[in-house]
């Protein structure tokens, strides 16, 4: 499994780095570099994420590599490996979920608890509540399955009145998160996210500081948006959650820009750069050259892949 050339996996590390779709170089070279206090180990999942399935690698300078994957909530197991190349090989063959990635190895499982917590089920008027503002977030395809569990904790609280548990919302989650899933695996080629994406990569590159789904809310995005800013950057063109949920209902995207200057014609100039980069990356765009008004993607099929 790949994204873009790369696996289809995000890695975490210890010294806090995030990194999805990484290659199989690059996968080796983190390997290679663990072991120095605060960059120990490095936690692989899939993408999309899904529960219960990870891989992991400990290891301090001196020691054997402990490698670890997780195949299901009772599936557990770990190995001790001798050298980088030997792990790296092991993750990247997970990553793809290559036949016999595992075999040759002396996997023992881990001892650790399988009871299952006993969770009431939530009442259906509050169920489903809860399952349509999930169901709206996984549309907008940006948050991971933890902030989707809190967010659904926390949809109907009133005061004191917390009518979803941390452990009903972890379960509501999952189980929409893997519906969706098995949803997007029908999607066919490049989705409109994706070109948004190498449209804003592309706009990164030139001169304008583009970023997805960024803050709450306008007044928020414009006061934040200047410290997003790379050396250099003339302007900035950002579309905020509002607008994600309102292209997930099939309304269009509008995006907001401007130039850092604060001048009509750098605002317009960056207008301009944001059309050409949509066009090239195969989006339409509604927008008549006035830069005091906001440029809009229609149409426009919202088909966000989960990432996790």
């Amino acid at each position: 499994m790949e994204i873009d050339g790369g696996l289809a996996v995000k890695v975490m590390s210890e010294y806090g780095e995030t990194l999805t779709g990484v290659g199989e170089r690059e996968l080796r070279e983190l390997v290679h570099r663990i072991g120095a206090s605060g960059d120990r180990w490095l936690v692989i999942q899939r993408v999309p994420d899904l529960p219960d399935v990870f891989a992991q690698v400990w290891h301090e300078s001196g020691g054997a590599y402990q490698v670890e994957h997780r195949a299901s909530r009772t599936a557990f197991f770990r190995a001790e490996l001798a050298g980088p190349d030997a792990v790296a090989d092991v993750l990247a063959g997970w990553a793809r979920a290559e036949d016999g990635w595992d075999t040759g190895i002396s996997w023992a499982p881990v001892d650790f608890d399988t009871e299952q917590e006993d969770v009431p089920e939530l009442p259906d008027e509050v169920r489903e509540d809860v399952e349509a503002r999930v169901r709206d977030l996984l549309r907008c395809g940006y948050g991971d399955r933890s902030s989707l569990a809190e967010e659904a904790e926390e949809w109907l609280v009133d005061d004191a009145d917390r009518p979803v548990s941390p452990a009903q919302a972890r379960l509501l989650v999952d189980r929409l998160w893997l519906e969706r899933v098995a949803e997007q695996r029908t999607w066919e080629g490049t989705t409109d996210p994706e070109r948004i994406t190498r449209a804003f990569e592309a706009l990164n590159s030139t001169g304008v500081t583009a970023r997805e789904n960024f803050t709450c809310c306008r007044t928020c995005g414009t006061a934040e948006i200047a410290a997003e800013r790379a050396e250099g950057d003339r302007g900035f063109v950002y579309f905020h959650s509002q607008c994600t949920e309102s292209a997930a209902a099939g309304h269009g995207l509008t995006l907001l820009y401007g130039g850092f200057d604060g001048s009509a014609e750098t605002t317009a100039d960056v207008g301009r750069a944001v059309v050409a980069a949509l066009d090239a990356a195969g989006l339409s765009t509604q927008w008549d050259g006035d830069p005091s008004r906001a440029i809009t993607v229609t149409p426009l099929n919202w088909r966000k892949r989960l990432v996790g």
